[in-house]
């Protein structure tokens, strides 16, 4: 097909014709998107919001397409007759076809990505795997898994090529000064629809759209993965400012008094002052002065959801669902965990943070942005100044993931990866290593038991482990013993909760083992099988299990509270009875009254806070949802057009919104001043 009809304004007409078939590459990855996901996006589905997300997903699509186009709108309106021959039109062909052809390629890849952190990616994943080695690997794994996406791209890329649009013109027939004025006044005449829509839309009042506002054509945070696109997200994140200092008090006294994440545990709170007190402070009882030097063990296990643990998932499928964690439902028994319990981010470097130094991810990871430089406390910095021995375990080479630059920014005075358990020769070596990411759980465990036992006590250490992770393999001699079943990561669990029970059967022939505490979570949710963990608060849902076989004085029981990963450091140092000021975001759960206890975590754009049975939803301008956690689905909004309904739930929407944004602006003041320690309050 060609344009030659239009005389001089072929090339405006041919550029505009191949525009619109790059709007339709990206119309048709967004189906692909929803239709490989569509679980997640099935609740509330209606015909018409489809038509209102595909309406916004316009929006970020010209915008997308428009500022990755440039290269080949600028060769298109050359001002230049020449340009008219077949050599010059190959070459904006096939910039046409590569550009495209990439943004289709990296939208059908989140179209896999999307499962496991619920948004789009954006510029920090290369930061994330800038260490990694095994890229290549996981990419050809993928693509295999996925071939048929493969050929979905190999088919719209071939009819790409095929309806491309040409000028049909030549350059020895054209004259050149009447060309040259055609072309360029073309170009003059859409350069601001370009700039319009890039920025999103021509009024004075519109400023460049970011992902943020998304939100406004969904009802569910969720959603905004499906009104975006993935180039949109790379290009807005480059370079941006991530954390930005709302103004919702400007009294700052007022903000501490309401939420402050500085502890100071000398201060006795009495039940009768906890309405009096902010989030991070409270307690129901005065605590010993005597400081216990217990030794503290914290398990990040990977992917290890609470939709996989049978104990903690007694109603689900009407009381039939056994779970595929039999020694974690035994530990359980024997431990302290909760009714609720969640993760603060949707990938293991949020884990990190939230578990080890009480810091939520709000936008984006937190070692992943400047913030990182800041000053930072965490567990093994406050322990090892009480004269703990502390150690970080994680099975990958050292540099994976960023962990032990973290482990060492936080205190951990040693590092054990990869590249030690190989040098130890009581050991398998590389023998155990799993081919792609890390050592296998189940020896790695044994090694982490092992070296403790030859640690000073009192200690303090955390072991990352690695086997319940794409691509999802076990070693070849459990593949009978845990046969596929369910959703491809179940047999992983099943390796993990065996190698996590014989962790602890060596641990518990040492001599440490009565004088520890075991702290054990997940670093993030992953895979789901049920539509209660695919909600927007169910993909956070992580268990947080509290193991103390030395005392019998703590009870086993689930508690009703809500809990969260950034509550793990307070509630350590609430269980040693620390009496020095601390910094942590979190709260000691165990010694905060029930209706005190709370959650927040943050998803496409929407900070999420949980509290006293419901969840806020809140944009950061203005509270946009309010579910019953009884309400597992999400299903009933109780706000409506802004208003809660009755004057109870108003009340409690206000109150929480309240809390929320002294949460946020205390995170994003912190963050942007360096004042995440005890140290920097003085």
């Amino acid at each position: 097909m060609n344009t030659k009809r239009f005389g001089l304004l072929a090339p405006l007409g041919a550029m505009l014709g191949n525009l619109a078939i790059a709007y339709v590459l990206y119309f048709l990855a967004r189906i692909i998107f929803l239709l490989v996901n569509y679980s997640y996006f099935e609740q509330g589905l209606t015909f018409s919001h489809l038509m209102e997300m595909l309406g916004g997903g316009l929006v970020f699509d010209t915008s997308a397409i428009l500022v990755t186009n440039i290269p080949y709108i600028v060769l298109m309106l050359l001002p230049w007759h020449r340009k008219e021959n077949h050599t010059y039109q190959q070459i904006c062909k096939w910039v046409f076809i590569v550009i495209n052809g990439l943004a289709l390629a990296i939208n059908l890849c989140d179209a896999v990505y999307f499962r496991y952190t619920m948004r789009r990616t954006t510029t920090t994943v290369f930061s994330e795997f800038s260490n990694e080695g095994n890229l290549g690997s996981i990419f050809l794994t993928e693509t295999l898994h996925h071939f048929y996406l493969v050929i979905i791209f190999a088919i719209l890329i071939w009819g790409a090529w095929k309806l491309y649009i040409k000028t049909g013109l030549e350059w020895k027939r054209l004259r050149p000064w009447p060309y040259a004025f055609t072309v360029l006044l073309s170009l003059v005449a859409f350069a601001p629809f370009v700039v319009a829509g890039i920025r999103g839309g021509f009024t004075t009042a519109v400023r460049p759209i970011t992902i943020s506002n998304a939100n406004q054509y969904v009802n569910r945070p969720i959603e905004a993965a499906m009104v975006l696109n993935t180039p949109f997200s790379l290009y807005r994140t480059i370079g941006k400012a991530v954390f930005v200092v709302p103004d919702y008090y400007a009294d700052a006294k007022k903000m501490e008094a309401i939420y402050s994440p500085v502890h100071d545990p000398s201060q006795t709170i009495l039940p009768s002052d906890s309405s009096q007190t902010s989030p991070a402070s409270q307690a129901s009882e005065a605590r010993d002065s005597s400081f216990s030097k217990k030794n503290i063990v914290i398990l990040i296990v990977e992917s290890f959801g609470r939709e996989y643990i049978g104990a903690l998932n007694k109603t689900l499928e009407n009381g039939h669902y056994k779970g595929y964690t039999p020694y974690v439902d035994s530990l359980i028994a024997k431990s302290v965990t909760f009714s609720h319990s969640y993760c603060n981010g949707r990938k293991s470097i949020d884990g990190m943070p939230s578990i080890l130094s009480s810091i939520p991810m709000f936008v984006e990871p937190f070692f992943l942005t400047p913030a990182s430089m800041n000053h930072v406390s965490g567990i093994a910095s406050i322990l090892a100044a009480e004269g703990y021995q502390t150690a970080f375990f994680h099975g990958a080479q050292r540099g994976s993931m960023g962990f032990q630059a973290f482990s060492r920014a936080t205190g951990f005075q040693e590092y054990y990866g990869r590249e030690d358990y190989d040098a130890d020769t009581r050991f398998g070596g590389d023998q155990d290593f799993d081919g792609m990411w890390a050592i296998w759980d189940e020896p790695f465990l044994q090694y982490y038991a092992t070296k403790m036992s030859e640690m000073r006590e009192p200690f303090m250490t955390a072991v990352f482990t690695a086997s319940s992770h794409h691509p999802y393999a076990i070693p070849e001699k459990y593949k009978d013993v845990y046969p596929e079943e369910g959703i491809i990561i179940h047999k992983c669990i099943r390796y993990t909760d065996m190698a996590i029970g014989k962790f602890f059967e060596k641990a518990s022939r040492e001599p440490w083992f009565n004088n520890t505490i075991f702290v054990l979570t997940s670093d993030h949710t992953n895979l789901s099988d049920h539509a209660f963990y695919q909600t927007d608060l169910g993909g956070f849902c992580s268990p947080i299990i509290i193991y103390e076989p030395g005392n019998a004085d703590r009870q086993p029981e689930i508690q009703d509270k809500i809990a969260q990963q950034i509550d793990i450091l307070p509630t350590v140092m609430g269980m040693l009875h620390y009496q020095k000021p601390y910094f942590g975001f979190g709260i000691d759960v165990l010694n905060t009254p029930a209706e005190d206890t709370w959650a927040v975590n943050y998803l496409n754009g929407t900070y999420q806070y949980v509290k006293q049975g419901y969840v806020l939803q809140f944009d950061g301008q203005q509270s946009k949802a309010l579910y019953s956690l009884n309400d597992s689905l999400m299903k009933h909004n109780l706000i409506s057009n802004h208003k809660v309904q009755n004057s109870k739930l108003k009340v409690q929407s206000q109150e929480m919104e309240k809390e929320l944004k002294a949460i946020i602006q205390q995170y994003m003041s912190r963050m942007t001043q360096d004042r995440l320690t005890v140290n920097s309050e003085k």
